[in-house]
């Protein structure tokens, strides 16, 4: 039985209140999103993404999926407008997907499972440090994009190609001169709600914005993401599938939407 917290039946979702309490919190993530209750706020800002000059460093497996992590010591990434008041800077992204391409997406739309989620994880500046912004109601904003099966994602074949050199938990590779843009779909209409990480320590310190339009991408580049492994070099392999938080209750929250 393994006692740190994974997507088992023993040690997933259902169990993480053991040791985080605030699984039951009132802002938790992710969230069924009711196209129907999404109310248009017309006083929502179109999204700014400044990602010209990202700078891409590394990709690691954690255990749980696989970080591309950037050099955030600097402006050089920053998310900003929308329905944010400051600037944040992006320090990775990573993906949720499916055994199957039935599910894998964390949010849903109308109970619309998508076959994975991508989200770009960016932190306030005025925080001063990742660590610190965690600790705020306001401290994480999160770009979540939809990805559907379909044709291959030109901007996604970097990542694929060298998932096979991480393929166990705790390896690691140089990953330069990556241009995140490549993942983002045409148009940047967007749902935006206060929410929390979709994974331990599952603070409520995220904005969430989660683009309407899904990018598409093929069988092929998403058969590698489950080549992956939850488990170490000598373990007994345990594919990485399923890594993916079910929907949790809106308790009261308005997901409010940039687009009629």
């Amino acid at each position: 039985m393994s006692h740190h917290w994974g997507y088992d039946p023993d040690n997933g979702p259902e169990h993480w209140h053991k040791d985080f309490p605030i699984a039951k919190g009132n802002r938790q993530s992710p969230v069924d999103i009711d196209t129907k209750a999404a109310a248009h706020d017309p006083k929502l800002k179109p999204l700014s993404i400044c990602y010209e000059q990202a700078t891409s460093k590394r990709i690691v497996n954690n255990g749980h999926a696989f970080n591309v992590e950037f050099d955030d010591s600097q402006d050089t990434a920053v998310l900003k407008e929308g329905p944010l008041a400051d600037t944040y800077r992006l320090i990775q992204f990573h993906f949720h997907w499916g055994s199957c391409d039935g599910q894998g997406s964390e949010h849903t739309v109308d109970k619309k499972k998508y076959s994975a989620e991508l989200h770009l994880v960016h932190w306030n500046t005025k925080y001063g440090a990742f660590s610190k912004a965690v600790q705020q109601p306001d401290g994480l904003a999160v770009l979540g994009v939809f990805l559907k099966v379909g044709d291959a994602k030109p901007g996604l074949q970097k990542v694929v190609d060298v998932l096979a050199s991480i393929k166990t938990k705790g390896k690691s590779a140089a990953f330069t001169d990556f241009d995140p843009r490549g993942l983002l779909p045409s148009s940047l209409d967007y749902w935006t709600y206060p929410g929390s990480l979709t994974t331990p320590p599952l603070l409520e310190c995220v904005t969430w914005i989660v683009l309407r339009e899904p990018i598409s991408v093929s069988s092929e580049q998403m058969t590698k993401f489950r080549q992956l492994s939850f488990s170490g070099e000598g373990e007994a392999e345990k594919p990485m599938v399923d890594n993916w938080r079910p929907a949790q209750p809106l308790k009261g929250r308005q997901v409010r939407a940039s687009f009629q």
